[in-house]
């Protein structure tokens, strides 16, 4: 029996897997097989459309369905990798609880359900709170998501205060516990353990069933998502940019519509005759 053809992503051609080239669009081969591939994806940029703000994001129709069933096809090697928290996850694609690392690898529910948490100094991070506050209560625009394991800043609302933003939590970093440190990401800017990344958390998905074995594939579309595209290129995986950006990963969809369309071409052209 013929195996159905996989979705093709477009490839970079050779030196453009380069970390400070453009991966290509045009489309080359690239084959993913449900049944020997592990999904990872980024949530905001690449499967839901970026908001104003983190809690007026929009599931649209069909997400929640479309997911399901990719966890079906997949013998459930799909686990979303997002700076969110994993409660806020959950909230977005409710009834489903997939495995999941939030705030950027902090915290993480396995493929069994089991929930594993890294150590994060939280004294440390209680004393930036109120200065954090007080600043953003003072800079118009500006808008405060505290995760509970990271805090992070965010001027979407307010681009022009981009340095503004930086300087003050370098500054406050300077002062504060080595275990913490600045990851950027798009008109954010937050404060998070160090040594955790969603680089680290697609490994240790990686080490465990049912991801343990397969060829792993992540897409993402902000510069905090290159952690994950390292670790999977670094495996012989697929790597996938969504949107505009310099990026290490050599191949690329262009935007929310195209990744969910993409989705839809897996869960259809994987399903058994």
């Amino acid at each position: 029996m013929t195996r159905p053809a996989s979705p093709k992503l477009p490839r970079a051609r050779g030196a453009a897997r380069s970390a400070t080239r453009e991966a290509a669009r045009h489309p080359a081969a690239g084959d993913l097989q449900p049944d020997t591939t592990a999904l990872f994806l980024d949530i905001d940029g690449t499967l839901l459309e970026i908001a104003a703000t983190p809690a007026s994001v929009r599931v649209e129709p069909g997400t929640v369905e479309l997911l399901g069933r990719l966890q079906a096809r997949l013998g459930g090697a799909l686990a979303l990798i997002s700076g969110r928290p994993i409660d806020d996850v959950d909230r977005l694609f409710a009834p489903l609880r997939l495995p999941t690392a939030g705030q950027h690898g902090t915290e993480r529910r396995d493929g069994a359900g089991r929930f594993h948490r890294h150590d994060a100094p939280l004294i440390a991070l209680d004393r930036l709170r109120s200065r954090i506050a007080a600043f953003a209560a003072g800079t118009p625009g500006v808008l405060v998501e505290d995760k509970g394991l990271s805090i992070a800043v965010h001027y979407r609302l307010a681009p022009l205060q981009a340095s503004r933003v930086r300087d003050f939590l370098e500054q406050a970093l300077r002062a504060s516990d080595d275990d913490l440190g600045l990851q950027a990401g798009k008109m954010v800017l937050e404060i998070k353990p160090t040594g955790r990344n969603k680089g680290t958390a697609i490994a240790e998905f990686l080490a465990e069933p049912p991801f343990l074995g397969r060829v792993p594939a992540f897409l993402g579309d902000d510069v905090t998502d290159e952690f994950g595209f390292e670790v999977v290129s670094g495996r012989g995986g697929y790597a996938v940019k969504i949107g505009e950006g310099e990026t290490g990963a050599p191949w690329r969809l262009d935007g929310v519509a195209a990744t969910r369309a993409w989705l839809e071409r897996l869960c259809r052209d994987g399903a058994a005759p």
